[in-house]
């Protein structure tokens, strides 16, 4: 069928469809490359492409009073990870790309992650507290293998004795277990593995350049062997979808070490919806109506959720019968389990003005 036939077209990529940026002024047609409907557009596999940019700070303030952590760095913007139901790529418009294949394949550098980094930690105004790498696009997509800019991060917070929270999807984070055991030792360090299903399936098509669950969980038992402190974040939980498998990747994890395990509910704001929509119906027909009804019954009616306090734990039944199960899980699987507290007392007795990561 031709269906098929274009859907292998895309075969590693999340996304569907690229849905116009709402910034976009331009009415472009379809010499240009741009196209409304990736599938019917694209004749070949969509490449990647890597494109520099040029930033004049790095660590951006958190205002959510829903994130743990209120500050944030993302050397990269975009993901290939794909994640369909993936609330950054709402961000991506904001460059003059799509939130729908673009996000996926065009891929923002800053090269000068690091020497931004390292001004912001030696500014005599800098108060130490925990940054989380990365508050958007994980940090650790493919590209990261050959840049190393994470690693490079990770370098200069282990010189400054700052910590650091990471979260990701990707096993490529084991590269530098050597600095995160360091970091650990100090308690500077705590590192957050998603990870919301045990069906390999649907991974492929939901979250298609990720680690596999398998190794996920292998990731899990690496880092907590080390002695790094490891929480599991179950995200998002799809009605539907994942939310029968709670109980099974809580125990799962535990067995693997985790300390400590969480989830969020998925919510479809901006052009997420679009794109997951029309994921839904070509990959899961059967039931497609069906999981948004129960998405919408998570946000007041609504598959989009702004609210402080609300928008990631939702609300009304299936919300409340999705924290009973994680609550019972934690209670069966992690009771006294715990994650350490940062360290920001070391901070001040390793800054030095004078320190030169770059010469």
């Amino acid at each position: 069928m031709d269906d098929e036939k274009t859907v292998n077209h895309l075969k590693g990529r999340g996304a569907r469809i690229n849905p116009p940026s709402r910034f976009d002024t331009l009415i472009r047609d379809a010499n240009d490359g741009h196209f409304a409907n990736a599938e019917d557009q694209f004749a070949e596999t969509i490449r990647t492409q890597y494109i520099e940019t040029h930033p004049k700070t790095l660590v951006n303030k958190v205002d959510s009073p829903d994130i743990g952590m209120a500050w944030s760095m993302n050397p990269y913007q975009g993901c290939e990870h794909g994640c369909v139901y993936c609330y950054a790529r709402n961000t991506h418009p904001y460059w003059g790309y799509s939130a729908g294949t673009d996000f996926e394949s065009k891929i923002l550098i800053k090269r000068n992650a690091p020497e931004l980094l390292a001004k912001r930690l030696r500014s005599k105004s800098w108060q130490c507290a925990p940054i989380m790498l990365s508050g958007n696009t994980d940090c650790y997509q493919p590209v990261e293998k050959k840049l190393q800019l994470t690693r490079r991060l990770l370098e200069i917070l282990l010189q400054f004795r700052h910590p650091v929270g990471l979260i990701t999807k990707n096993s490529l984070i084991l590269r530098d277990i050597d600095l995160l055991q360091e970091l650990a030792q100090d308690d500077l360090v705590k590192v957050s593995i998603s990870i919301n299903s045990l069906n390999e399936s649907l991974r492929q098509q939901l979250e298609p350049r990720t680690a596999t669950y398998a190794r996920r969980i292998d990731t899990i038992s690496q880092l907590s062997a080390a002695g790094i402190p490891v929480n599991v974040m179950v995200a998002p939980v799809i009605p539907g979808l994942n939310d029968h498998e709670i109980m099974d990747v809580v125990k799962a994890v535990a067995d693997a070490g985790a300390r400590a395990a969480h989830h969020i509910v998925v919510r479809l704001n901006g052009d997420v919806r679009a794109i997951f929509e029309d994921w839904l119906e070509k990959h899961y027909p059967d039931r497609a109506a069906k999981v948004i009804r129960q998405i919408s019954a998570l946000h007041g009616g609504q598959t989009n959720d702004s609210r402080f306090g609300v928008r990631m734990k939702g609300e009304g039944r299936i919300a409340e019968i999705i924290a009973d199960q994680m609550q019972l899980a934690r209670r069966k699987f992690l009771a006294d389990r715990h994650m350490p507290l940062f360290n920001t007392r070391l901070y001040e007795q390793f800054r030095n003005p004078q320190l030169s990561l770059f010469g």
